[in-house]
C-alpha cells in the first residue's frame, strides 16, 4: 500500500485540474464544436496514415558507368493510311549494327478506315506486295503447275536469276535491275495469283505496328518507313517501287515509346502523341535524350531502366528533297544515370504527427467553444439589460 501522504504530496503534480460535474456546463453550441472537431481530427488522421504507407522516393544523380549492355526499345505505333505490307522497320546505331527489316518480336494488326482491327494479331515475317495476296484466294489451278517450269521475268532475267515462277520473283528481279514494275495486269504469274496494284492497295487500310527491339546501347536511330529495306553498296536504302505516285500519308500516333522497363510514377513523354502528314510525304524525327535509370523499391529489388526527353522536328519530301518519308527515332545517350530508392517513412514522426493533430485539433476547438460561450452571454446579459430599461 502506498502511503496516503504520498499520494496528497503526488497529486500536486497534477497539470489537468478537474471541475465538479456539477459546476459544468454543457451547451449546443459546445456539441456542435465537438463533433466538428471530431470529424476533422479523423479527416487529418486518414491523410497523415495514407502518407505514412506511400513510401519516400528519394532522388541521386551519378556517373552512369554501365558498359555493353543491351537496351529493349518498345513500341506501339498507329498508321492510320498505310497498309501493313508496305512498312517497314530498321535500327541502325554507330558501332556499324543494322537490323534490317526486323521481324523477331514484331508485330501488326491491319485497321480499316474507320481504325478498327481486321484480323488477329500475328507476326509480319515478309514485307512487299505478296502479303496482299491473302484476301485474294489464288485460283485452284496453281497447284497444277509444274514445279519445274521455268517462266519469264519479263526481260529482268539476269545470270543470277533465269526463272521467274511468281510474282514476287518478277518483282525482286525488276528490283535488281532498278526498273519499276508499274502494271501487273500485263504479268502473268501476278494475274495468275491475284496480285493488284500496288498503287490501289498502299492506304487502302491502316496497320498497327507494336512490339520490341533489342538494341545495343550506344548512339543510333530506328525508323518506320514505307517500302521494303534494302543494304546497296554497303548502303541502306528503301525500294519506293510502289510509291511512284509520291503519295505517302505518314500521319501516325504513338501510343507507346519507351526505353527499357516502365518506371512505377513516370510517364512516357510521346506516349499518345499524334502527328498529322500536312503534305504528300513527310519526314518525322524525333531526338531523343535518354538518361539511364535506377530503380530500388522497399524489397530492395532493383531494376534499370530508362528515361527520356524529347524534340521533333518534321519537313516535307516531296518538293526535291532526298529524305526517306517515314517516322525516324533518333537517340543518344547522356553520361549520367538517376537513382531512385524508395524508403519508409519514420513509425516515429507518423506518431508525433498524429499526437500534433489531435492535440491541436481539440486545443484550437476549446478556444472557439470558449469564444462562442463567452460571446453568447455577453449578448444574453445585453439583451436583458435591454428589456430592464
Amino acid at each position: 500500500m502506498i502511503p496516503s501522504e504520498l499520494l496528497e504530496r503526488l497529486r500536486i503534480f497534477d497539470a489537468f485540474p478537474k471541475t465538479l460535474e456539477d459546476f459544468r456546463i454543457k451547451t449546443n453550441g459546445g456539441a456542435a464544436v465537438t463533433l466538428t472537431s471530431c470529424i476533422l481530427a479523423i479527416i487529418l488522421f486518414v491523410s497523415e496514415l495514407n502518407y505514412y504507407l506511400t513510401p519516400e522516393l528519394s532522388e541521386e544523380l551519378m556517373v552512369d558507368v554501365s558498359r555493353g549492355d543491351r537496351m529493349r526499345i518498345n513500341f506501339d505505333i498507329v498508321f492510320p493510311h498505310i497498309s501493313c505490307p508496305y512498312l517497314a522497320i530498321d535500327a541502325i546505331d554507330v558501332s556499324g549494327e543494322q537490323q534490317i527489316n526486323i521481324q523477331h518480336n514484331i508485330f501488326k494488326r491491319r485497321l480499316d478506315m474507320k481504325g478498327n482491327f481486321i484480323d488477329e494479331a500475328k507476326k509480319e515475317d515478309v514485307i512487299g506486295v505478296e502479303k496482299v495476296i491473302q484476301t485474294t484466294a489464288p485460283p485452284s489451278s496453281t497447284s497444277t503447275l509444274d514445279p519445274k517450269r521455268c517462266e519469264s521475268c519479263y526481260g529482268a532475267e539476269s545470270l543470277d536469276r533465269k526463272c521467274c515462277n511468281s510474282c514476287i520473283e518478277v518483282k525482286e528481279a525488276y528490283q535488281e535491275k532498278g526498273w519499276a514494275l508499274k502494271d501487273f495486269n500485263t504479268i502473268e504469274q501476278c494475274k495468275r495469283e491475284g496480285v493488284k496494284d500496288p498503287s490501289t492497295q498502299i492506304s487502302a487500310e491502316g496497320c498497327r505496328m507494336f512490339g520490341n527491339i533489342d538494341v545495343a546501347r550506344v548512339q543510333g536511330n530506328i525508323h518506320i518507313a514505307p517500302g521494303k529495306s534494302l543494304a546497296r553498296q554497303h548502303r541502306h536504302v528503301h525500294d519506293l517501287t510502289d510509291f511512284e505516285s509520291g503519295i505517302v500519308n505518314t500521319t501516325h500516333i504513338i501510343k507507346h515509346l519507351s526505353f527499357g522497363e516502365d518506371i512505377p510514377g513516370r510517364v512516357n513523354p510521346l506516349d499518345d502523341t499524334t502527328e498529322t502528314c500536312e503534305h504528300s510525304a513527310m519526314n518525322f524525327q524525333y531526338f531523343i535524350k535518354i538518361v539511364g535509370s535506377m530503380f530500388s523499391n522497399i524489397e530492395g529489388d532493383v531494376l534499370l531502366s530508362n528515361q527520356f526527353a524529347v524534340t521533333r522536328n518534321k519537313r516535307r519530301t516531296d518538293d526535291g528533297d532526298t529524305s526517306l518519308p517515314g517516322v525516324f527515332f533518333i537517340y543518344e545517350f547522356a553520361p549520367m544515370m538517376v537513382k531512385y530508392v524508395e524508403r519508409r517513412r519514420s513509425f516515429l514522426h507518423f506518431m508525433t504527427s498524429v499526437f500534433a493533430i489531435i492535440g491541436g485539433v481539440f486545443t484550437v476547438a476549446g478556444m472557439v467553444d470558449s469564444l462562442v460561450y463567452f460571446s453568447v452571454n455577453v449578448i444574453k446579459k445585453k439583451m436583458e439589460l435591454g428589456k430592464q430599461t
